[in-house]
């Protein structure tokens, strides 16, 4: 039997993984800053020996006092998802720190805290980072997340060499539109910046997506639970958006 870390576990593409990885036999290792919504993907969860860990990937002490929850389990696969949405502007509330802080620095930080439990399994170990469409391509006024997410991919890169001689494998995955709260906001908050309604600026944004739907978090979770079955692929970053951004 498999145990993965998952952060970002308590909703969205995240509660989706633990959901479908719990579902296929594996322990699920739920990790957030928000024990309510954690401890409501846990009761959604088949099996038994899931666990919580409640840590802010921003802050080193938080993420090693969790570890130390942990002890020496081993596991067998990082999946780094967490992540913070929205625009971010110039200036004294700018969200820039915040948002760069979670989304990269903060997976940078929650892979080398549970570095240690991955290096204990023998053979075969995985970590998955969740990127996005916006690594690809730019949106006005989200500077901080599309930066934050190209740098994803070059942090995957530059560990799935470093960690090539130590059999573990790191690939992204970049999803586009997916049905979560944080779409929802932000599909909200760009209505609300030009004067529209949320449903209006959706039909908009489909326009650029081929086949103009959402995915669902757990057409997300079925890619995530591919890779950590596989065994060739490093270095990678998947694309998954419906057809809106189509690399050769």
């Amino acid at each position: 039997m498999n145990t993965y870390i998952i952060s970002g576990a308590g909703s969205g593409i995240g509660k989706a993984m633990a959901q479908k990885l719990a579902q296929a036999g594996s322990t699920c290792i739920l990790l957030g800053r928000n024990k309510a919504n954690l401890t409501e993907t846990l009761n959604t969860l088949q099996g038994s020996g899931h666990q919580i860990l409640v840590a802010d990937i921003k802050e080193i002490a938080s993420l090693q006092q969790a570890a130390n929850q942990l002890g020496d389990t081993a596991v067998n696969g990082l999946l780094a998802n967490s992540g913070i949405g929205g625009e971010n502007y110039w200036g004294d509330a700018d969200r820039w720190n915040d948002i760069i802080g979670t989304n990269l620095t903060g997976t940078y930080n929650f892979i080398n805290t549970f570095l240690p439990n991955l290096r204990k399994t023998e053979g075969i170990k995985q970590i998955v980072i969740t990127s996005s469409v916006l690594a690809r391509l730019g949106v006005a006024n989200y500077s901080a997340y599309c930066a934050s997410k190209a740098g994803l991919l070059g942090l995957m890169r530059s560990w799935a060499v470093q960690f090539a001689p130590e059999q573990i494998l790191v690939n992204a995955i970049c999803p586009g539109w997916v049905d979560t709260e944080m779409s929802q906001e932000g599909l909200q908050g760009i209505a609300d910046g030009i004067g529209i309604t949320k449903d209006e600026f959706f039909e908009i944004a489909m326009q650029s997506v081929p086949l103009r739907r959402m995915s669902q978090p757990e057409e997300i979770a079925d890619l995530v639970a591919y890779l950590l079955n596989q065994r060739s692929m490093t270095g990678q970053t998947i694309d998954i958006n419906c057809g809106a951004v189509m690399n050769s």
